[in-house]
């Protein structure tokens, strides 16, 4: 049980960690080896601290029925399987989409009562999160080259000041993560009302350490230099204005795409270059990414579960 709740977080940090340092190895300025021990380090902190948050919204937000562990064990696996195919193919996906997905999929399996406004407003704020943390980025970005364009004498002191604040972003949207992902990892076992939450929450911040330490470097390419090639300021906006938007929609226990809050700021950022600065296939298939995974995690999950119950003769 445990275990599946590992491999989950263990996903979570193998594609998000894309997502908190992807734009900042992306421009050059830290090494991936470095940005990953700061990405695992701040993702448990972010975990213990405001994790608990989400949990609760995957553990009986959704289901608010009591799961058995066949189910819960179910949602894990097919959750976690799609996100690690996204990572093989170097595809930014949702683990959250992928965990509310795979547990409507479980909750409609076992009759259980689906929270289905819960579902619609958690839906809604995957498309609301990256369409505002895109304006945000838009905006700073805009404003920050109004800035450097004015003190074009100063442009390597505002450069350089730029690199710190950039790393410094890139925990606090490991923070974010933590704080937001961790509950996806160890909420439908938060159902089961066996283990404390503190120790759930920690096993969850530590399996999304080591994902990101062990396999996120593939994800981080595409996020990086595959939307469009950033800069040491852009690298900062995208990354503090999708820390933002992920803590404030973690603090309500609304589980939000990583994914799309970064990919958001990205074309944020982008979009100040002009939109041929954009990689449309980049994009495209990303988005492609984020409607399947849910859907295909949901369905796995269910017909998975009916599958063994009627072998089983359950």
């Amino acid at each position: 049980m445990l275990g599946a709740g590992a491999y989950v977080g263990w996903n979570i940090g193998a594609n998000d960690t894309a997502n908190c340092i992807g734009t900042t190895v992306g421009c050059g300025l830290i090494s991936f080896r470095k940005a990953a021990i700061l990405v695992a380090v701040f993702a448990i902190i972010g975990a213990m601290l405001q994790g608990q948050y989400v949990m609760k919204t995957i553990s009986r937000g959704i289901v608010s029925t009591e799961l058995d562990y066949l189910a819960v064990c179910i949602a894990l696996i097919c959750s976690g399987f799609f996100v690690t195919l996204a990572t093989f193919y170097r595809i930014p996906t949702s683990t959250s989409q992928a965990m509310v997905g795979g547990v409507v999929g479980i909750g409609l399996a076992v009759g259980a009562e689906v929270n289905f406004s819960k579902f619609i407003l958690i839906a809604e704020s995957w498309i609301i999160c990256p369409i505002l943390v895109m304006a945000l980025s838009f905006g700073t970005m805009y404003l920050v080259v109004s800035i450097l364009r004015r003190f074009q004498t100063k442009s390597v002191l505002f450069q350089h000041a730029f690199g710190w604040l950039a790393i410094a972003s890139s925990c606090y949207v490991a923070y974010s993560m933590g704080a937001n992902n961790a509950g996806n990892a160890v909420g439908p076992i938060a159902n089961l009302d066996i283990f404390p939450p503190q120790l759930l929450l920690f096993i969850g911040g530590v399996s999304i350490a080591i994902g990101a330490i062990t396999f996120g470097r593939k994800v981080a390419d595409t996020v990086g230099k595959g939307i469009t090639p950033l800069d040491i300021p852009g690298a900062f906006v995208a990354q503090i204005s999708s820390a933002f938007g992920m803590h404030l929609f973690s603090l309500f226990g609304i589980p939000v795409s990583t994914s799309s809050a970064v990919v958001g700021a990205v074309v944020g950022v982008g979009l100040v270059k002009g939109a041929r600065a954009i990689s449309k296939k980049t994009i495209i298939t990303i988005l492609v990414g984020w409607a399947l995974t849910p859907t295909l995690a949901g369905s796995f999950s269910f017909l998975l579960y009916k599958a063994i119950r009627l072998l089983w003769g359950g």
